[in-house]
């Protein structure tokens, strides 16, 4: 506990690093302030007792001489002017201080918090795939947000109050003492009580925070899936449903803090009362003492302005705390984030000509120790050519995939992929990735316009480029029948577009990186037949030196790729040309052949008849090179 509570504040430490001097002069400053606020209060005292009143003058002895020079007491009787004027010195004195206090504190936690959202940004950029799928969007959304939020305020508020506090306590006793001990002694007592309670709520405080800090982050996730998924919750009418969750999280998150307010009442509630039992007690014997003429009337006034200004320092004191404990809260989840490890080139690597063949060697997979996915798959895809994969859910088609690219790491004890014979695990990952064209079945756009999420990569606002490669993905036309044109703003996560443009400007993005390895991840899923065709003969065209990855669960797409690979429980099940698999009676690319064949019988055969006239090599995606 104490080693994560010291991973917290060394991490804070590092981002207030180049803002500390602020930090200080803040602090400066703000004690100076205070040191002129309580002086002022001597003022009045010296006006009641040695003004007033017959009391001796007791001030600093050039300021005695000054005065005794030009008239003594005499004269600051006829010019209590003056007087009025040393306290308005002293009070734009203290608002000067005060004022380049916050000028300070603003500057040096903004500056601070600016450095940590960056950061953390920056760092979650560069943490791997697994990590983002293991996280809830929301509660990233969340610590990012809410949790740094939480720290500007601490760094901002709590932080330099927690300084003034102590402050403000030892200078309030340091003055009180030098004007009466007795009462000074009861005023301390009160002290250590106050913070004893307060450690005792302490922890208390700081397990609620992190539960009601959780719960906010859970019903910020189900908030942004709601949202995300709007579609598919009106398309199947799960409002009510979703309203009905909605509310359960959202009486789960109240209840927490309802829990919590109940916990501060408590705490308040105390406080105030020992509080007011300490004002009470201080009057009633400062009164004593001031009838009994131990202490002036004007000391007496003063030390019950000191006493009063004493009991909020101690009382915010266990506000602090409770922040405090908010705030830890929230760097642990912050810490949390920025603890996980980024991903890295080993310290040798390269970046070679990624125009080689593709290989994969004795490669098994599983996602953490889950059933495995990949067994001992091996594999060889040549350099120009286009590969087909088919297979079922969960057979591995996809992850193959994202082990290429590196999405997910490939542990050394289950085999390698290899690029031009180089391991993958020696080429730089941004280099590995530029060179890897990437089409998901379910492609992710940006809410600008369909201009921009074309060419968001590239920006080369090349708009005739941007058309012929929207042309090769047919989708060109779809484009110019919108009102705007390419300047359409494409809604969040593409929601303007359906699911079939989305997939063809997400193809037709891809190909303004001219990757020398393209993946298409079932990426033609919502497209007609005849536009799949249409695709797939201009991406033949316009793709010929580029290695080409077809991963589909549609023979029509896979049956002119040069190799096609049958995938089944994570294992290769057939492997060889749409001709060769197809006179395998037995196989499962038969079978899902015939299947899909009643549902197309018309193109398929004619497809069928084309490659029994022995043209297999030279239609749709095939190259020849077998």
């Amino acid at each position: 506990m104490e080693q994560n509570k010291n991973g917290r504040l060394k991490m804070l430490f590092s981002f207030i690093k180049g803002f500390r001097w602020l930090f200080i002069l803040a602090i400066f400053s703000t004690m100076l302030a205070i040191i002129f606020n309580y002086l002022m209060p001597q003022i009045i005292k010296i006006i009641i007792d040695s003004v007033i009143g017959t009391e001796p003058l007791k001030l600093p002895k050039i300021i005695l001489n000054y005065i005794n020079l030009h008239g003594g007491r005499d004269m600051l009787r006829s010019n209590l002017l003056l007087c009025s004027l040393a306290a308005l010195v002293l009070a734009i004195l203290s608002g000067a201080f005060t004022y380049l206090f916050r000028v300070c504190i603003a500057k040096a936690s903004e500056g601070t918090i600016r450095k940590l959202r960056n950061h953390l940004f920056d760092h979650i950029q560069k943490l791997p795939y697994s990590w983002h799928v293991k996280n809830q969007t929301g509660d990233i959304i969340q610590r990012c947000t809410s949790d740094v939020e939480v720290v500007r305020n601490f760094l901002l508020l709590q932080f330099i109050e927690m300084v003034r506090t102590v402050f403000l306590i030892a200078f309030s006793l340091l003055l009180m003492f030098l004007m009466n001990v007795k009462l000074s002694l009861i005023a301390l007592a009160f002290i250590p009580i106050v913070i004893a309670y307060s450690a005792i709520f302490y922890k208390k405080i700081a397990d609620r925070f992190k539960f009601a800090d959780e719960a906010e982050g859970a019903l910020s996730a189900m908030v942004q899936e709601n949202f995300t998924g709007v579609r598919v919750v009106r398309a199947f009418g799960r409002q009510a449903h979703e309203i009905e969750n909605f509310d359960v999280k959202n009486d789960y998150f109240a209840n927490y803090w309802i829990k919590l307010g109940f916990l501060l009442s408590k705490y308040w509630g105390i406080g105030d009362f020992f509080s007011s039992l300490q004002v009470m007690l201080i009057i009633i014997l400062g009164s004593i003492e001031a009838a009994n003429g131990v202490i002036t009337l004007g000391e007496f006034l003063v030390f019950i302005f000191y006493n009063s200004m004493l009991v909020w320092p101690i009382r915010n004191f266990g506000r602090i705390l409770s922040e405090m404990s908010k705030t830890s809260v929230s760097l642990s989840r912050i810490n949390e984030i920025l603890s996980e490890e980024e991903e890295k080139d080993c310290e040798d690597a390269i970046t070679p000509d990624m125009t080689g063949d593709i290989e994969f060697k004795n490669v098994n997979f599983d996602y953490e120790g889950i059933k495995p996915v990949l067994k001992n798959i091996s594999f060889k895809i040549k350099s120009g050519t286009t590969f087909g994969i088919l297979g079922g859910t969960g057979s591995g088609k996809s992850t193959l995939m994202y082990l290429l690219d590196r999405l997910y790491e490939l542990p050394d004890e289950c085999g390698s992929i290899e690029i031009g014979g180089v391991n993958i695990k020696k080429i730089k990952l941004d280099y590995l990735r530029s060179n890897i064209g990437f089409v998901l079945q379910e492609p992710f756009l940006f809410s600008k316009t369909i201009k921009e999420n074309i060419d968001v990569f590239k920006n080369t606002n090349d708009i005739e480029l941007i058309r012929h490669n929207a042309s090769i993905a047919a989708v060109d036309d779809s484009i110019l029948g919108f009102s705007k044109g390419y300047d359409t703003i494409v809604g969040e996560r593409g929601v303007t577009l359906s699911g079939g443009q989305k997939q063809r400007v997400a193809i037709a993005r891809m190909l303004m990186q001219k990757s020398p390895i393209m993946i298409f991840d079932d990426s033609l899923s919502a497209v007609d037949a005849e536009t799949d065709a249409k695709i797939r003969a201009q991406l033949s065209e316009n793709t010929a030196h580029s290695t080409v990855i077809l991963v589909s669960h549609r023979i029509t797409t896979l049956m002119q790729a040069d190799v096609i690979m049958v995938l089944n429980d994570g294992q290769i099940s057939e492997i060889g040309t749409h001709s060769e698999l197809l006179a395998n009676q037995n196989g499962i690319y038969r079978k899902i052949y015939d299947i899909q064949s009643s549902f197309e019988t018309e193109f398929l055969d004619d497809a069928k008849d084309e490659h029994l006239g022995g043209v297999t090599n030279n239609g749709i995606f095939g190259r020849g090179r077998i």
